[in-house]
């Protein structure tokens, strides 16, 4: 027994030695890099999508790749001001709130301007400078029926004001055309309510 035994000890030794050095090898491999969980758009969304949980995922970036504003919880229930591609972080900047206006400068106001044309909505995008038209409509006391706006009398009321969203149209609202929410100060914004209906909004 003891012959054997003698015959075992190097092997053994040796079996031993290897697991020391395999636990001493994990004992000294460094942990996983420190990683934040942020949301991210779990496909292509566009514009005005009110954000369901099935619209993001949880994504690991290191601390130092986290943008400014990062949202980790709750995004559920914001609408998106812009489109979105698959995997970008969502910020605060990407919902519609308060912080469409950063970097406007003090004294910008979001002003939801609602245009007779809703195609010309889709034409634009958050982050365009546009001009918005005021349209006489056409007196349908004096006009054939039907009758279109008159476009010949258009007035400009605000000129290279940034589109910051585009909300989704509610399915609910009677009401026609389409709303965008743009970037004024508050004279702006005085002189687009100011030239709602009777009149036609448009935009170029």
């Amino acid at each position: 027994m003891s012959a054997r035994l003698s015959r075992l000890r190097r092997p053994l030794a040796a079996l031993f030695a290897a697991a020391a050095a395999g636990l001493a090898l994990l004992a000294l491999r460094p942990g996983p890099p420190p990683s934040v969980r942020v949301l991210a758009a779990a496909r292509d969304l566009p514009a005005g999508t009110p954000l369901a949980p099935s619209d993001l995922r949880g994504l690991d970036l290191p601390p130092s790749a986290v943008p400014s504003g990062a949202l980790r919880t709750g995004g559920a229930g914001r609408v998106l001001a812009g489109p979105m591609r698959r995997g970008e972080p969502l910020t605060d900047a990407r919902v519609v709130g308060a912080a469409l206006l950063r970097g406007y400068g003090p004294g910008t106001v979001a002003t939801p301007v609602r245009l007779a044309d809703a195609g010309a909505a889709r034409l634009v995008h958050p982050g365009d400078r546009v001009d918005v038209l005021t349209v006489p409509e056409a007196d349908p006391a004096n006009g054939p029926p039907g009758a279109r706006p008159r476009w010949d009398a258009a007035r400009v009321v605000v000129s290279e004001v940034p589109v910051i969203a585009i909300p989704a149209p509610d399915e609910n609202d009677p009401r026609d055309g389409a709303l965008v929410v743009l970037a004024t100060d508050r004279p702006q914004a005085m002189a687009l309510a100011g030239a709602a209906a009777p009149l036609a909004l448009t935009i170029t």
